[in-house]
């Protein structure tokens, strides 16, 4: 038979690109947009539907760096529309997007005009499905965050945007559109069938006879269809791509878990400010697909950005609230960010988890089982006896997947910490946090598996990261064509416990890495922003101090305990232990602010050591000397006090009534911390 196997393929590529995606929307029609601008940092919708909106038109410049803009949006649906059956009405939007990463660009989120959020649009999901009938009227408010690409294709050049000192005024942006469309579900349904079968085809072996059949399907599909009449020929198409979908996955094919996830960054090329939006955004979006799919599942870390959604979203916060308790939202990670974990210090790593597990706990009546760090760069030999400390059983991340140099011989394994302590620990083959379930993402998937002939089952954590808007409708499209497809992996949509369970259940005995699991990238963020390294361990030093004489002054005394002022202060150190906060990969903003926030740690943490000592101490016209340190230093005991010499002695504002003189506490030298084998700083 004739090989042009080549020019079929050219083929199916040209009628994707000229005529099934331009036929997904039966019709559209543009919207009235007006608009308010922000002249500083973001308002609360409360505020912005309060303010005089302006006439403003597509094709018109919006966005200064990092401002916002708020777009009042407003029309009819048509009549006409009525009786079209197999079809939705949906908003879509164009913001300006740009061919860059999803979570790099402007962002927006849509509400309607009594304060409930809808979902988000962004680069990779510009549409919003809305209930409006035909004749309806439509009336939304889309705020829209200028955010800057400062990746500059990731290459990290020297930019002026990373602060909004020195970014400028500019519009950065251009409204492109802002439609009612007519989605047609068929013509939809068939684009992902072409989705899901051309990068199954374009992954197997060209001489192998599954690429030539699911080839001439595609064909014959175009061949059954009427290219000036896509929609009406929709079903035909379908029906020619229906047996070689319907052919089953080989009973020996790998098994994915595909787990819907967004990593997003507490900070890291945009301010701790926009992350909150960013939360908002994605969690919008999840909860949207979760109306439409009752078999997704979405876990998400970082207790943090819960917070976060409960202070500044309460609404929003609610309804993630109630699908946590319909076990279709899963907290994660029991940590209350995804924080570096060679520079803070044990006790810091533990509060991670304290802080975490109890918002949790006490929010949701759900403690997280498995840690969960994607992105964190490297990871202590230490942190094995703290995460099963915690009450944890299964640690996963992908990470170490970046080593330049020596990759891990493993993808499931026991990690073994210095002490002897042991957790079950995953790395997804797939080698990205950020999949699509492409058939590209699954081949590499089963390709790199390393367990191979003991094992079968990894998990490929799937949607937009970074604060890209997390999983769309095409993923789980793309899920449900390859639960069972012959070449592919088999994929099942699943939660992180299920899939941990039936690892450890295929692979009870799999073997141990012992010591630190060291990242062979991102060397350079262990020497970067000094200022906020400093502040980090200063902080812990402080905080330390101001727990150990807050409590003995509530023993002593009877004072009470300053518990809430303790806890701010360690949740704004917690946060600031963020992977790409502590180690100094940020945009400037994020590290001024980080400064910021640790000088006002240091005066609140100072003033409650003060208070304590005063109250410990008693009034009196003498000095003391308190050592904060372990170990006897000038005649005074560690952990404790005495009477101070001139060379102790270093005066403070009396309190009324008292004249207690607290010195410095004094603290012995830092031991040096022992290195895994693997480590080559």
């Amino acid at each position: 038979m004739h090989d042009d196997g080549a020019l079929v393929e050219k083929r199916i590529d040209r009628f994707v690109r000229e005529r099934l995606r331009p036929a997904v929307h039966r019709a559209s029609v543009p919207l009235r947009v007006d608009a308010w601008s922000v002249t500083d940092a973001p308002v609360p919708f409360s505020e912005a539907v309060r303010q005089s909106y302006t006439a403003f038109g597509t094709g018109r410049a919006w966005g200064r760096p990092w401002g916002t803009t708020w777009f009042h949006v407003t029309g009819t649906v048509p009549v006409e529309w009525a009786g079209e059956a197999g079809t939705r009405v949906e908003l879509v939007v164009d913001l300006g997007f740009s061919r860059a990463t999803p979570g790099f660009q402007a962002e927006g989120l849509v509400w309607t005009p009594d304060g409930i959020i809808l979902k988000a649009v962004e680069p990779r999901n510009r549409s919003v499905p809305l209930r409006a009938r035909p004749g309806g009227q439509v009336d939304l408010y889309i705020e829209a965050a200028a955010n800057p690409d400062v990746t500059s294709g990731f290459t990290f050049v020297a930019t002026d945007q990373g602060d909004p000192a020195t970014a400028g005024t500019d519009q950065i942006y251009r409204l492109k559109r802002v439609d009612l469309a007519l989605r047609d579900e068929a013509v939809w349904q068939l684009s992902q069938d072409f989705w899901t079968l051309t990068g199954l085809m374009r992954e197997l072996p060209v001489g192998l006879a599954r690429r030539a059949e699911i080839r001439r399907a595609l064909e014959s599909c175009i061949d059954a269809m009427d290219p000036d009449d896509v929609a009406g020929t929709a079903g035909l198409g379908r029906a020619a791509l229906a047996a070689v979908l319907a052919r089953p996955a080989n009973a020996s094919a790998h098994r994915l878990h595909a787990v819907g996830h967004v990593h997003i960054d507490s900070a890291w090329l945009w301010p701790v400010r926009e992350t909150v939006r960013k939360v908002a955004r994605t969690f919008s979006n999840v909860l949207s697909l979760m109306e439409e799919n009752p078999d997704f599942a979405f876990p998400a870390s970082s207790a943090q950005q819960y917070a976060w959604l409960k202070e500044h979203y309460p609404e929003l916060f609610a309804r993630v609230k109630a699908q946590v308790a319909a076990g279709r939202f899963v907290p994660v990670g029991g940590m209350w960010v995804e924080s570096d974990t060679n520079m803070p210090g044990g006790e810091a790593l533990a509060r991670q988890f304290v802080a975490g597990k109890r918002f949790f706990i006490e929010e949701f009546g759900v403690e997280p089982l498995e840690v969960w760090l994607p992105d964190s760069f490297g990871y202590s030999a230490a942190l094995p006896q703290i995460m099963v400390a915690a009450g944890s059983r299964w640690f996963l991340t992908q990470k170490t997947s970046w080593n330049e140099t020596n990759l891990m011989p493993h993808h499931t394994f026991r990690w073994e910490g210095i002490d002897g302590t042991q957790i079950f620990t995953h790395f997804p083959p797939v080698d990205t946090y950020n999949a699509q379930l492409s058939g590209e993402e699954l081949a590499r998937a089963e390709r790199q598996y390393a367990e191979k002939g003991a094992a079968n089952t990894s998990l490929v954590p799937f949607g937009w990261g970074d604060g890209g808007g997390g999983p769309t409708e095409e993923m789980i499209a793309a899920a449900r064509r390859t639960a069972s497809l012959g070449g592919s992996p088999t994929v099942e949509l699943s939660t992180p416990r299920r899939f941990f369970e039936a690892a450890e259940a295929e692979y009870p005995e799999p073997p141990v890495w012992s010591g630190e699991l060291y990242l062979e990238f991102h060397r350079g963020t262990y020497t970067s922003q000094a200022r906020t390294k400093r502040g980090n361990c200063r902080s812990e030093h402080l905080l330390r101090e101001a727990e150990l004489w807050a409590c003995a002054a509530s023993v002593s005394s009877g004072a009470e305990y300053p518990y809430d002022a303790l806890e701010q202060a360690w949740q704004t150190v917690l946060l600031q232990q963020f992977h790409d906060i502590l180690p100094g990969s940020s945009i400037a903003w994020v590290h001024q602010e980080a400064e910021r926030n640790y000088a006002a740690v240091a005066d609140a943490l100072t003033t409650l050591i003060e208070v304590s000592a005063r109250q410990m101490c008693g009034a009196g016209d003498g000095a003391v000397t308190l050592n904060a340190g372990p170990y006897s230093v000038g005649g005074i005991s560690g952990l404790g006090g005495g009477e101070a010499t001139e060379t102790d002695a270093v005066s403070t504002p009396p309190a009324p009534r008292a004249t207690v003189r607290r010195p410095p506490a004094r603290r012995p030298r830092a031991r040096q911390r022992p290195r895994g084998r693997h480590d080559r700083r």
